[in-house]
């Protein structure tokens, strides 16, 4: 329906003119800009090639929505210059060319409103230089897309697809001729999705972490659109904004970067400290401290050291494609050097990458040999869903004048172990000092029974492991015998990790983010254990090293106009 709607819609009138241009807002990177103009172009995880033009030919789902939403107008907007000026006009032309009646993938409501928003944006330097036919046959094509989200943005998919259909109309209606009466509606229309799509708490059902800060700054686009042509920005809208900037503030570590769960990764550089700077700066209020709990996680902070923990059953209604099984998960950063992490989200490495970074291994916490805490559905497609997971999780803060502590536990070894598993994480005063204590118990005749059954079946002992995955960076060593980890930061900090009654080993693991076409190797702690009782217990320390500063001054920059590795 959306491409009938796309083609039907084809022959609009174009506006006369561009009566109010946004300013650009979505933050590009020089270096990619500088990569695409050498004919590299990164889009989710596939490399394309070509010369003079923009590649549209992708073959994963997920780079075929990247290039097609036009987010490298950012990239090469950022360069600036001539070169990537005329790139810029060549791959919309080519677009055109191609896509522009309402053929190709490119017309689900969600990709045309997010295209829209980044055409009307880099107006200027699309038009510049144009004569008036290509003049005008841009302002056709934006007249095209406004008339198609005016039909179909209702029917977008919940969630981040909808609020940017909703924005890209909202950017239309105040920047082209003709259209200003139309804002309210729009406006109004936004805000009701807002309202029936944002949790009272500031997150989305999807508990993603960077969907959610994409949801964050279209609204804060919009509210700053509403303000910057003289329409009155709706309180619900600035409440909604205001809860969501604090869930977001819970979800930022102490580097600025999001904590990396359930599909979503840390970020674009800068993006989050941008988005809520624009909404402190519209909402005219000081920003709130951050809350401990958000979303389903919970954030531990002190000193200069963050933990965020997975504290909440997987989304399996609302994402089981995408929901990793991660619950009771942490992740540890100090200053701006993350230390403990997960593996992140492979769904742009392909889906083995996919479905193995899902599963309970590749997160810092403790998980049974060759099971997850939530269960996959049997394969039969080209996704896997998580059809079965925790029934319950339980939360319990516990601070002292001394530290930030949480007892938590889950039960999603129950029906296959007869097992639950309960964490204890105490975060220090300074930020010093990480303490865990992880406990696997069996309470009651049936899960008692259960656990006597696979015991057995197993020789008399239950395998598990307490895996605490390590950012690249980090460099780890083996110290006194295998009972400590020294965790050296490129900071100069030095962590150390310990555990009572456990040999400590180091494994490979890989580290997958977004940007990239291949993971980055990096390494994990690992202590395995074995559960021979109804109750086994293993107490650890990650513990900054006696002779590291508490404010130790980290020089280390990276260059922001470096080409990065791909």
């Amino acid at each position: 329906m959306d491409r009938l709607a796309a083609r039907w819609l084809g022959r609009v009138r174009a506006p006369v003119a561009i009566t109010s241009q946004p300013e650009p807002r979505s933050l590009g990177q020089f270096a990619r800009g500088q990569q695409m103009l050498a004919g590299n172009f990164l889009m989710a995880g596939e490399l394309l090639h070509a010369q003079g033009t923009v590649p549209f030919d992708a073959t994963t789902s997920e780079a075929v929505d990247d290039v097609q939403g036009f987010g490298w107008l950012d990239h090469l907007a950022a360069v600036g210059d001539r070169p990537a000026r005329d790139l810029a006009q060549a791959g919309l032309r080519d677009w055109a060319r191609r896509y522009g009646r309402g053929r190709g993938p490119g017309w689900a409501p969600g990709l045309a409103g997010r295209r829209l928003i980044r055409l009307l944006s880099h107006a200027v330097m699309l038009m510049q230089g144009c004569d008036r036919s290509e003049q005008t046959a841009f302002l056709r094509m934006l007249a095209h897309h406004a008339a198609f989200l005016h039909k179909r943005a209702a029917h977008a998919a919940p969630g981040l697809p909808r609020i940017e259909a909703r924005t890209g109309l909202l950017y239309a209606a105040l920047s082209l001729e003709g259209w200003p009466e139309r804002a309210p509606a729009i406006t109004t229309a936004l805000i009701r999705d807002c309202d029936n799509q944002i949790g009272t708490d500031g997150g989305i059902a999807t508990r993603n972490p960077e969907e959610l800060l994409a949801v964050f700054e279209c609204l804060g686009w919009a509210g700053q659109l509403l303000s910057e042509n003289g329409q009155p920005v709706p309180d619900t809208l600035g409440d909604v904004m205001g809860r969501m900037s604090s869930a977001l503030r819970c979800l930022r570590h102490t580097d600025g970067g999001l904590i990396r769960c359930h599909g979503g990764g840390r970020g674009r550089d800068g993006a989050l400290a941008a988005a809520l700077s624009a909404h402190d700066a519209l909402s005219n209020m000081p920003p709130a401290a951050p809350p401990e709990q958000a979303m389903g996680y919970i954030r531990l902070a002190s000193g200069r050291t963050s933990v965020l923990i997975d504290a909440a059953t997987p989304p399996l209604q609302a994402a089981s494609g995408r929901a990793h099984a991660a619950t009771l998960a942490f992740e540890l950063t100090s200053n701006r050097r993350p230390v403990v992490v997960s593996c992140g989200d492979g769904r742009s490495f392909g889906p083995e990458w996919h479905r193995a970074s899902r599963a309970t291994a590749s997160h810092s916490t403790l998980a049974l040999e060759g099971y997850s805490s939530s269960r996959f559905s049997t394969p039969g497609g080209r996704r896997l869903e998580l059809t079965d997971g925790p029934r319950h999780v339980g939360l319990e803060f516990r601070h002292t004048p001394y530290a930030r502590a949480a007892a938590l536990s889950h039960d999603g070894y129950g029906e296959s172990h007869g097992l639950e598993h309960l964490r204890y994480l105490d975060l220090s005063a300074d930020g010093r000092v990480l303490s865990g204590e992880d406990m696997l118990i069996a309470t009651g005749r049936a899960a008692q029974k259960r656990f006597d059954e696979v015991r057995t079946r197993l020789g008399g002992a239950i395998p598990y492991a307490l895996r605490f995955h390590l950012h690249p960076e980090v460099e780890a060593s083996l110290d006194m015998n295998g009972t400590a980890v020294s965790l050296t930061l490129r900071s100069g900090e030095i962590w150390v990790m310990r555990a009572d009654g456990a040999t400590l080993a180091l494994a490979p693991s890989v580290y997958l983010e977004k940007g990239r076409i291949k993971p980055r190797a990096t390494q994990q702690i690992v202590l395995s254990l074995g559960a021979t009782s109804y109750t086994s217990q293993t107490n650890w320390t990650l513990a900054k090293a006696h002779d590291t500063p508490t404010a130790l001054r980290d020089h280390a920059q990276d260059d922001i106009l470096a080409v990065p590795d791909l």
